[in-house]
C-alpha cells in the first residue's frame, strides 16, 4: 500500500503483543462508537482510505457494540478482543510512528468589536467554494480543495495575510472579537474553541471551511531562523515568543497562509467536546485524528509510546482511541494527533506532546480476512 507520502502494510498481530493493552480501559468509547453509527446509517457513510477499509467494514464493530454499556474496564477490553483483530501499521521506511496533540481552547470574545476585543473569527464566506477533480483550475495544486469563485472564474482565495489586512471586513462575517491575533491563530490551528462572552454565557465555533492553501508550520519558520530550539519547542514556546514579539507577529503567522472559516455550535453538553470531521462529538483523551486520505474514520487505533509520560502521571501512553479528525499536518499511515480535551489545562497537556509511538489499527474479524 502507499501513500502520498510513502509506504505500509497491515501485519496481524496479537492483543498479546499490545504492551499496555491490559492496562487500558476503552470502555468511554462505546458512546462515541453509538454516535458514528448513527452518523453512517442515517447521515451518509465514512469516506473510503487507502486502506480499503470502509464504512461496512466498520458497522460490523458498530453494529456489534449497539445498546452495550460495559461494567469494567475488563468487559470493555473483552468486547474488542471478540471483534477484532489488530494489526501493526508498518512503515515503508522503517521509521517509527508519531504522536502530537490537540485541545479545544476556551477564548474571550464580544459579540461586538471594541478597543479590547478587535480580532474576529470569521464564518464562511459566499464567495468561497469546494474544489475537486472537475473544476479546480490546473493552476492549482490538486491539494487546493477550495478556491474563490469571481464573475464565473475559480481562483486561489486569499490567504492569511490578505485577509488579515482587510479583505473580508464589511462582509458581516464576523462570528465574535477575541483580543489577540495569537489567539485567533492557535484556533485556527486546533480547528475548534469554546467562547467566553463578558456575561458568562459560553458559546463553541467548529471547523467550517479553510481558504485551501497548504499548512506551513510558524514553529519550524522559528526554528529555522534560530529563534528556538528545536529540542524544545512546543506550543507553549510557540506562543510566549510570539507574545514577547508583537512588532514581528504579522510577518511570522502570514508564513501559514492556510486560514480557518468556522461555524457556531452548540455546548448543551460540557463533557462532550466539538463535533469534528468524523461528525461526532470528539472525547477527550480518545480521539485521534489521523489521514483522512490513507484511513477511514471511526476505525479503533491502539497508541503505545514509551516517551509520553504525562498524560497518564508518569506511566507511557498506551490506549485505545478512535479516529475521528484529521487536520493538514497530520500525513502519513502512523502519524496521530490526539485530543487532550477542552480549556486550558487541556492546553498545557497538548502542547508538549511529540513522541514516536506505534500504531496498531482494529479491524472487525470478518474484514480482517482481507488482510492475512
Amino acid at each position: 500500500m502507499t501513500s502520498p507520502s510513502q509506504e505500509f502494510r497491515l501485519e496481524p498481530a496479537t492483543f498479546a503483543d499490545l504492551k499496555g493493552w491490559k492496562d487500558d480501559d476503552p470502555s468511554s468509547l462505546f458512546r462515541a462508537m453509538r454516535d458514528c453509527r448513527t452518523h453512517i446509517r442515517d447521515v451518509k457513510p465514512y469516506r473510503t482510505g487507502e486502506t480499503g477499509l470502509t464504512a461496512d467494514d466498520l458497522l460490523a464493530l458498530l453494529d456489534a457494540a449497539e445498546g452495550r454499556e460495559p461494567s469494567c474496564a475488563a468487559e470493555a477490553r473483552a468486547f474488542f478482543e471478540e471483534h477484532c483483530q489488530p494489526f501493526f501499521i508498518r512503515r515503508g521506511d522503517g521509521g517509527s510512528g508519531f504522536v502530537t496533540a490537540f485541545f479545544e481552547p476556551e477564548i474571550e470574545v464580544s459579540a461586538t468589536a471594541d478597543e479590547t476585543y478587535r480580532y474576529p473569527f470569521y464564518r464562511r464566506p459566499d464567495d468561497l467554494i469546494d474544489l475537486d477533480d472537475s473544476n479546480r483550475p490546473s493552476t492549482l495544486d490538486p491539494s487546493y480543495m477550495f478556491g474563490r469563485l469571481s464573475d464565473g472564474v475559480i481562483s486561489a482565495y486569499p490567504d492569511r495575510g490578505e485577509i488579515d489586512r482587510g479583505y473580508l471586513e464589511g462582509k458581516g462575517l464576523e462570528i465574535a472579537w477575541a483580543k489577540s491575533k495569537v489567539d485567533i491563530f492557535f484556533v485556527h490551528v486546533q480547528g475548534a474553541a469554546r467562547l467566553r462572552y463578558p456575561d458568562g454565557r459560553l458559546g463553541r465555533i467548529t471547523y467550517a471551511a479553510k481558504a485551501g492553501h497548504p499548512f506551513s508550520a510558524v514553529g519550524r519558520l522559528l526554528i529555522d531562523r534560530g529563534l528556538l530550539d528545536r529540542a524544545t519547542i512546543s506550543m507553549q514556546t510557540i506562543r510566549d515568543w510570539l507574545y514577547a514579539h508583537p512588532e514581528e507577529v504579522d510577518e511570522v503567522l502570514a508564513h501559514n497562509r492556510s486560514y480557518i472559516f468556522f461555524r457556531e455550535a452548540d455546548v448543551s453538553d460540557e463533557a462532550l467536546g466539538p463535533i469534528a470531521a468524523a461528525k461526532v462529538p470528539l472525547v477527550a483523551g480518545r480521539s485521534l485524528a489521523v489521514d483522512r486520505l490513507i484511513h477511514t474514520f471511526g476505525f479503533p487505533f491502539f497508541i503505545r509510546s514509551e516517551s509520553l509520560k504525562h498524560l497518564d502521571n508518569g506511566r507511557s501512553f498506551a490506549r485505545l482511541m478512535l479516529a475521528l479528525d484529521t487536520g493538514s499536518a497530520i500525513v502519513g499511515p502512523a502519524r496521530g494527533d490526539i485530543f487532550t480535551g477542552s480549556g486550558y489545562d487541556a492546553g498545557e497537556l497538548a502542547g508538549i506532546v511529540r513522541d514516536d509511538a506505534d500504531f496498531y489499527i482494529f479491524i472487525p474479524k470478518a474484514a480482517a480476512r482481507r488482510f492475512g
